[in-house]
């Protein structure tokens, strides 16, 4: 477990979400498809024996949750990851000694689905005698061993004459394979049992080649409007900013994820270079080589709710920001789209508008979409989610030694603030934490300014000119700032403007914590500031010298208004011409008790 996200609200309390990302390494020479091709081979059923778990599963799954929904849970599978372990250390041996044509492993709807899409894929057919697949109790159905999802099975085509040699090979690692079936001609999906044809269907009308397309009405939420035109002056200037910070830092959205990715280790293999908690994102070195791939996940429910389509897109930018902060070059995308019953069209129209903001994200950063998982009717007693599609991002380092972390960590280096704060409020942690409020407008997102500036902090560490990076998301400045403290177990000493590019006053609070889009805070030798400060011009990109690194307290000042005026009226005499006092002063271990012990 190398690192995640976890977002917590009240709408998920009836239908959590685990959504995980696995990532695996290849040789392309090794690569094989999902196809069953090659009129005649034999078709294999391999890992554990059959049982009735999971029959409905993925049916169950496409409709609402009510007081109802309990006499209908299918018996739920369970997964065991030694026998899963076994499986895949096998089925990477029969592929790496090149005995097969096609593997794929059974998931949602079981044999079904596998048989069907590897056929699909093929155009070709797929005959089986159910009889002869390895079942773990008796009397079990035709029906109920096709839709059946237990789990650690693989359905396997090997090259005509390996099939000894595959059995071989799994039953060596305690696992049953079994003849099957043969791959056909005639496109049919044929079931036997013994003698008796049981079913009959073509292949491609169970595969996503024949699953119906729907198109329905789409409508905007009624509760939109209302929502995001959100008066923010309703919300008080806080009188203690010390205390909002450390409430931030405390709340489950923030706060330090260590007990969960502690519950298993994350440095298997000695792979791991940046550990979880460390950087933006995890970082893993591909052995016999300099270079590294980096992982993020991300996803923020809340703004999708408040604009499906920037808070999807913005999804996509914060995971290629996170992976960027530690050197990488964001290369590709999964998704995995949780939403309530598109039936209904409004949410219906934030499945569409969420879909094209990843897709316009996506085009806009280079970075594909090469897989993802859609989870529908996610609502109980007709209360929907969050629209809440999550994204994962792959980078790629050429150079694992200039991989970067977010720690501060040499006193007097300059920190420096890449990209604008607005006053922008809306959506924000802030928002919900410290005011118990989820409205206003999402911050505004320019995905073209993205670009730039993911260009831009590559640039600067492979060039050498920065020793961390770390982007701003929950919790705004205040937040980064201190987990870049948190990090090192170094204070700093920042000053931020009161205004804006445009010399608009911006809220005290939302200089703290507002969360505007495509920023990132970096520490770097005071030397390498002149150079930092021209090539972001070069990108078009702002950067502000803010502070330093040093001492044993984060302190964070707000500069007086070009007016005269304080903007932080609640530090400050409005009237007095002498030095602001700080508006945030706390020490770097009172910071990091809160962060570290909020979840545990």
């Amino acid at each position: 477990t190398i690192g995640g996200e976890i977002q917590f609200d009240s709408c998920y309390y009836g239908n959590p979400l685990v959504n995980v990302m696995c990532v695996g390494l290849a040789k392309t020479d090794d690569i094989i498809t999902a196809s069953a091709s090659g009129v005649g081979n034999a078709v294999m059923v391999a890992g554990a024996k059959t049982g009735r778990d999971g029959i409905l599963g993925a049916s169950f799954a496409s409709g609402e949750l009510n007081e109802n929904s309990e006499e209908k849970r299918p018996a739920v599978q369970v997964g065991d990851p030694f026998t899963e372990k076994l499986l895949i250390e096998a089925t990477l041996e029969v592929i790496k000694a090149k005995l097969l044509v096609g593997v794929q492993d059974m998931g949602a709807a079981g044999l079904t689905s596998s048989a069907c899409e590897m056929a699909a894929r093929a155009d070709t057919g797929i005959e089986m005698d159910l009889l002869k697949v390895p079942r773990r109790e008796e009397g079990i159905t035709p029906y109920e061993m096709m839709l059946s999802e237990s789990q650690e099975r693989m359905l396997l085509v090997p090259k005509p004459g390996c099939e000894e040699a595959v059995t071989a090979i799994y039953e060596r690692w305690g696992l049953d394979c079994n003849i099957v079936g043969t791959v056909t001609d005639d496109g049919m999906l044929r079931l036997y049992e013994g003698p008796q044809v049981v079913a009959e269907v073509p292949a491609w009308s169970l595969s996503t080649q024949g699953a119906p397309k729907y198109v329905t009405e789409c409508e905007k939420p009624a509760y939109l409007d209302e929502l995001n035109n959100y008066d923010m002056n309703a919300v008080p200037l806080p009188s203690d900013f010390n205390a909002c910070l450390l409430k931030l830092l405390a709340s489950p959205g923030i706060a330090s994820k260590e007990w969960v990715y502690r519950q298993y280790d994350h440095m298997i293999q000695n792979n791991t270079v940046l550990v979880p908690g460390s950087a933006d994102a995890a970082v893993l070195r591909v052995k016999d080589t300099q270079k590294g791939i980096a992982f993020s996940i991300d996803g923020n429910g809340r703004l999708c709710y408040l604009d499906p389509y920037t808070g999807a897109a913005a999804a996509v930018a914060e995971a290629a920001r996170n992976v960027a902060c530690t050197g990488a070059k964001p290369v590709a995308v999964t998704d995995g789209l949780n939403y309530g019953n598109p039936e209904k069209p409004d949410v219906y129209w934030q499945f569409a508008r969420g879909v094209d903001g990843i897709a316009d994200a996506c085009r806009e950063l280079e970075t594909p979409v090469i897989g993802g998982n859609v989870s529908f009717y996610n609502e109980t007693n007709g209360q929907p989610i969050y629209p809440s599609p999550i994204i994962g991002m792959l980078g790629l380092i050429n150079d694992i030694s200039k991989r970067c972390d977010m720690a501060f960590k040499v006193e007097d280096h300059s920190v420096i603030l890449l990209g604008e704060t607005r006053e922008e409020l809306g959506g924000s942690e802030y928002l919900k934490v410290c005011a118990q409020t989820v409205a206003g407008r999402v911050p505004e997102l320019d995905l073209k300014k993205e670009k730039q500036l993911i260009s831009l902090i590559l640039e600067l560490i492979d060039r050498s000119l920065i020793v961390s990076a770390h982007d701003l998301s929950e919790g705004g400045l205040a937040v980064a700032a201190a987990e870049c403290c948190i990090a090192g177990g170094k204070g700093a000493t920042l000053r931020l403007p009161a205004t804006d590019s445009n010399s608009n006053l911006i809220r005290p609070d939302a200089l703290l914590f507002g969360e505007s889009q495509s920023r990132i805070l970096i520490s770097a030798p005071a030397e390498s500031s002149t150079a930092i400060v021209e090539l972001a011009g070069h990108y078009g990109i702002s950067a502000t010298k803010l502070g330093t690194v040093g001492g044993m307290n984060l302190q964070i000042t707000i500069e007086p208004a070009k007016q005269g005026k304080y903007a932080c009226s609640c530090c400050c005499d409005q009237n007095s011409t002498e030095e602001p006092s700080p508006c945030v002063d706390v020490p770097v271990r009172e910071m990091e008790q809160r962060w570290k012990n909020s979840i545990a």
